[in-house]
C-alpha cells in the first residue's frame, strides 16, 4: 500500500523546525510532501536543505486548506493520502494501524487516528479527538470533545469505531474516493471542509472509521485561535454549508432553528463582552444566504442523503441537560 503524507504549509517554517522530524523520523512506510500554499518566508528553502527526502510542491496562491490540497495532490500518486497538518506530532508505528485497517475494511474510505493535545498531553485534542459526530442542526462534537469541555484520554475510546467525520488535522483517505468526490469544496476556504468531505463520502455509501492505536499529537489554533472572530465566522457559516448541501431533510426548520439557536450564541458573545464575535456570527448568516441558491443546487446533485444524526441536538443536550462528556449523551 504506497502511503502520501501532505502537509500544508503558508509561511509555517517554525512549525516545520519543531513538527517535521518526527514525520520523517517515524514515517518510513511512506512518502513524505511539503505541499507549500505560495509562503513569504523561507520555510521552502529550510525544508530543501534539511529533508532532502521530502518533495515540495509549490502551489501559485494561498487558496487555503481546501484548493492548497487540491492543487497539491493533483501531483501525487499514491493508494493512501495522508493530509497532515503543520503542527502534528506523530508517534513511532503510528502508520502501522492506520494500513491493518485499511487492509482489513475495504468499504473504509477515510480513517482518523486518536488525537490527543500537543500541550497537554493525557488529554483529546478539540480538533477531532476520537472521531467525530454532528446533530440534527449541523453542530459538530466528537468522542472526547463537546463544545469545549475536552475529556482526559482514560483509554475509554480505545478501539476502531465507525463515525461520522474525522479530522483534517490528521486525515487518512484512499486516493481513488478522494478523486470520486473531486477533492475538498473549495468554497469553505478553511474550516470544516474535512466534515464536508466525510459526509459526502458518508451519503455515497462509504465507512469512515477512527482507530486508537495509532496516536499524534496536535497543537491546534496554530492558523487561527479560538479567539480570532474569522474563526467563529467560519465555523458558523461552514457548518451551514454542510448541513444545507448534505442533509437528509426538508430544511427549512433545521434554518429557522439554527438562526435562533446562533443568535442565543451571538448574546452570549455580547455578554462575555466580545462583540467581534457576535458579529461574526452574523457576517456568517449574511454569507450562508448569499450563497443559499448554490448551496441548493450542490444539494440537488446528492443523489442519496443518510440518517446522519444520533443526536437532535448537541446544543440543549450540553447547555440545558449539562451532558458535558460523549458517554453521558
Amino acid at each position: 500500500m504506497n502511503i502520501a503524507i501532505a502537509i500544508l504549509n503558508w509561511n509555517g517554517k517554525k512549525l516545520l523546525e519543531q513538527f517535521l522530524p518526527s514525520v520523517v523520523t517515524y514515517s518510513r512506510e511512506a512518502k513524505v510532501y511539503v505541499i507549500d500554499n505560495a509562503s513569504s518566508d523561507d520555510s521552502v528553502t529550510f525544508v530543501n536543505a534539511n529533508f532532502p527526502d521530502v518533495k515540495v510542491i509549490q502551489n501559485t496562491e494561498n487558496g487555503g486548506y481546501s484548493k492548497g490540497y487540491n492543487d497539491g495532490l493533483k501531483q501525487i500518486e499514491a493508494d493512501i493520502y495522508c493530509l497532515l497538518n503543520s503542527d502534528v506530532e506523530v508517534t513511532e508505528n503510528w502508520l502501522t494501524p492506520i494500513i491493518e485497517a485499511f487492509n482489513k475494511f475495504p468499504d473504509t474510505a477515510i480513517i482518523q487516528p486518536k488525537l490527543l493535545d500537543f500541550k497537554n498531553r493525557d488529554y483529546f485534542e478539540y480538533a477531532g479527538a476520537a472521531g467525530g459526530f454532528i446533530d440534527k442542526y449541523g453542530y459538530p462534537y466528537c468522542r472526547g470533545r463537546i463544545f469545549n469541555s475536552i475529556e482526559k484520554d482514560l483509554g475509554q475510546y480505545n478501539d476502531v469505531a465507525e463515525i461520522f467525520w474525522a479530522s483534517g488535522a490528521c486525515f487518512f483517505i484512499r486516493s481513488k474516493v478522494f478523486q470520486e468526490l473531486k477533492g475538498l469544496d473549495e468554497d469553505f476556504f478553511a474550516h470544516m471542509e474535512e466534515i464536508d468531505l466525510c459526509w459526502r463520502a458518508k451519503n455515497m455509501g462509504y465507512s469512515i472509521k477512527y482507530v486508537s492505536d495509532s496516536k499524534v499529537y496536535h497543537v491546534g489554533g496554530a492558523t487561527l485561535s479560538n479567539s480570532n472572530p474569522k474563526k467563529t465566522y467560519l465555523n458558523f457559516r461552514n457548518s451551514l454549508f454542510i448541513l444545507t448541501k448534505n442533509g437528509k431533510g426538508i430544511l427549512f426548520g433545521k434554518i429557522l432553528t439554527r438562526l435562533i439557536l446562533d443568535g442565543i450564541a451571538g448574546v452570549k458573545f455580547l455578554l462575555e463582552l466580545k462583540p467581534e464575535h457576535t458579529l461574526a456570527i452574523v457576517k456568517a448568516h449574511l454569507s450562508f444566504y448569499f450563497h443559499f441558491n448554490h448551496l441548493v443546487k450542490q444539494r440537488r446533485l446528492v443523489k442519496k442523503k443518510i440518517n446522519y444524526y444520533k443526536k437532535p441536538s448537541i446544543v440543549i443536550d450540553y447547555f440545558v441537560n449539562k451532558k458535558t462528556n460523549y458517554k453521558s449523551l
